[in-house]
């Protein structure tokens, strides 16, 4: 970037008004001109930032270099992506047109907020992740050369969002072959995404607004602007449907880095009282708003959740994601899984856990056991107060269910000795699978533990189920604990192609598929079987894999047991949402089920799943 000055009043000088920009500008043209940048622009004179951004979400200067484009800058980012957004103080009037657009440095700007600028440069179109991520480009100017007519300018006032300014409906379909949104022109007054597009780059404030995705590592959180919008009974909002995709969640960064001001600490519930900056896009969550100005975060008080202890005749089946566990995680996380699972589920008799690693954790170095794993965590829950836990699990073979390369995730069980017992039987392995046989009158397994069919080309590169029979006063429990694909590679509720593609899912209801034949095999051989599957299927309640996994009545998703506003086990993107599920067998009549909320809704979490617990008398 090259940037020549005009003038830079001193600190003393009072701010030049909006109105006092134009004439500004004006007076500064002469100066200002830019000869090398004319040449190359034949056709482009006079041209703003409206005429840049156009009415699409493609730029119809795209690929041309436009001079002396005049306006004030309203925002700088000096870390990542480095640039800075200005915006014309005079604009269109039509609500299509944003009149504000970002300037790409690549190193840190000179310019700062309150500068009136003319900027020389090519128009383009940014993708973050690249063309084929299927996320909305960014339209930029490159190559820049930025003159600073003066300094101390108002910013443009800012364009408030909240329930008036946003549309509830979220996104158009798209058009042609690949339903790419590209062509579309913007319909603000209609569409979420449109309304977003239409603003992009300008000045824009939000006020008093409900925190419904907590701060992260990242620095940064997710709000509503449509605060009616789904919302759960703990101040998220929670994502019921395909076409529910709530319109005002909306990411809040900070333009400060972290060094200079720590970015606040919030959770769900609690209300950012301001945050006013330049609209913009990433490929983590789509439009945010990059904070110039961060006001308050009022604290809501939302607390973690504890669920009540099973009663004596009661089985408690419990699920927990404790995400990548491994010996070389700090004292401190084992120690709080530890204390979640004695306090908060009350000591479960039945633990499916997911992603235990193995003894070295992310070292590819071909170690596959977890014993260290699991000793460390069941010792911290006895020093928490708990039972001393037993484990079951199978190892998986080195670097063939997914998950952080070298860590060898798997599922393993948990079980209290001195409540329930566990039926020890043959010799299963990573490759061999467990079925299912009658004895006297009952469906037993004939490896347990065992995989569940573990060399279907579903199972590639992801954890396979593990199954295991368990007793309780006299009554056999099979339990299937899982953990399903992930969603890598599905295109973003916010992608230039709508309906976004769910790539993933087709991996997901082959394992589904998978489950349901297993489950069907165990009723076949007793049709009142006690039959519990859970886990991080990785997939809504009302997906097509939920489906797939109670196809034939087979099985039901206990979380349809709770109330609407309380059916999510994980925070992505704001919108609370069902990816943990626990379904259970028809013999399985009465059931008492709760998702306790005490991870995903908070900035300190020490897993980014809520876990679930089952209660019911076999």
């Amino acid at each position: 970037m090259t940037t020549r000055q005009i003038s830079r009043p001193g600190a003393a000088l009072a701010a030049l008004t909006v109105a006092a920009v134009t004439s500004t500008l004006l007076a500064a043209d002469a100066s200002a001109a830019d000869p090398a940048g004319a040449a190359a622009t034949a056709g482009t004179a006079d041209v703003r930032i409206h005429d840049i951004q156009g009415e699409s979400r493609v730029s119809p200067l795209a690929g041309q270099r436009v001079a002396d484009v005049p306006g004030i800058v309203t925002g700088v980012r000096p870390y990542g992506s480095r640039g800075f957004w200005f915006q014309d103080v005079e604009g269109d009037g039509n609500p299509a047109t944003s009149e504000g657009v970002f300037v790409y440095t690549g190193r840190t700007p000179s310019v700062e907020p309150g500068d009136v600028v003319r900027v020389s440069g090519r128009v383009g179109e940014y993708t973050y992740g690249g063309g084929g991520s299927g996320n909305q480009s960014v339209t930029q100017l490159s190559g820049a050369e930025v003159t600073v007519v003066s300094s101390g300018a108002e910013l443009p006032a800012p364009t408030v969002l909240d329930a008036d300014a946003v549309p509830e409906r979220y996104a158009p379909r798209g058009t042609g072959p690949d339903g790419s949104l590209d062509g579309l022109v913007l319909r603000p007054e209609r569409y979420a995404l449109d309304r977003y597009e239409s603003l992009e780059g300008m000045n824009v404030r939000v006020d008093d607004a409900r925190v419904v995705g907590p701060s992260s590592r990242y620095h940064d959180l997710w709000v509503t602007v449509e605060p009616e919008q789904n919302p759960t009974h703990r101040g998220g909002t929670r994502y019921g449907g395909y076409e529910e995709q709530n319109s005002g969640r909306l990411k809040v960064t900070s333009l400060t880095p972290v060094s200079q001001l720590p970015f606040p600490r919030a959770d769900t519930g609690d209300v950012l009282g301001s945050a006013e900056g330049p609209l913009d896009y990433d490929q983590y969550g789509g439009y945010l708003l990059a904070a110039r100005d961060l006001g308050r975060v009022r604290d809501a008080g939302l607390r973690p959740e504890a669920t009540r202890a099973q009663r004596r005749g009661e089985l408690a089946v419990a699920t927990y994601n404790v995400e990548n566990l491994d010996p070389g995680d700090d004292r401190a996380k084992f120690d709080r899984l530890a204390e979640g699972i004695v306090h908060n589920l009350a000591a479960p008799d039945i633990i499916a856990l997911e992603e235990i690693q193995d003894d070295s954790g992310p070292e590819d170095d071909g170690t596959v056991t977890a014993d260290e794993t699991l000793r460390l965590l069941t010792d911290a829950i006895a020093a928490a107060g708990g039972p001393r836990y037993a484990w079951r699990g199978i190892a998986p073979q080195d670097k063939r269910d997914g998950g952080q390369p070298g860590g060898n995730i798997r599922n393993v069980f948990l079980f209290n000795p001195e409540r329930v017992s566990f039926v020890d039987r043959g010799e299963g392995d990573a490759t061999r699978a467990t079925g299912v046989v009658g004895r006297r009158g009952r469906a037993s397994l004939t490896l347990s533990p065992g995989r569940v069919d573990p060399l279907n080309p579903a199972w590639e590169d992801s954890r396979k189920p593990l199954a295991g029979e368990f007793r309780f006063r006299g009554r056999t429990v099979i339990v299937v604990a899982n953990h399903f694909a992930s969603k890598g590679g599905d295109q973003a509720l916010h992608s230039r192609f709508q309906p976004p593609n769910r790539s993933s899912e087709v991996q997901r209801l082959a394992q589904a598929r998978s489950v349901n034949a297993f489950v069907k095999d165990v009723l076949a051989v007793q049709r009142k079987a006690n039959v519990v599957v859970l886990g991080d299927i990785n997939d809504f309640e009302f997906s097509p894999v939920t489906d797939a996994l109670t196809e034939g009545g087979v099985l039901s998703s206990a979380v349809y047991s709770l109330p609407a506003e309380d059916r999510y086990t994980y925070v992505f993107q704001g919108n609370a949402q069902v990816l943990d599920q626990t379904l259970v067998s028809s013999g399985i009549r009465r059931y008492d089920y709760d998702i306790v909320h005490t991870n995903a809704e908070f900035s300190d979490q020490v897993s980014d799943h809520d876990p679930q617990v089952l209660r019911f008398r076999p």
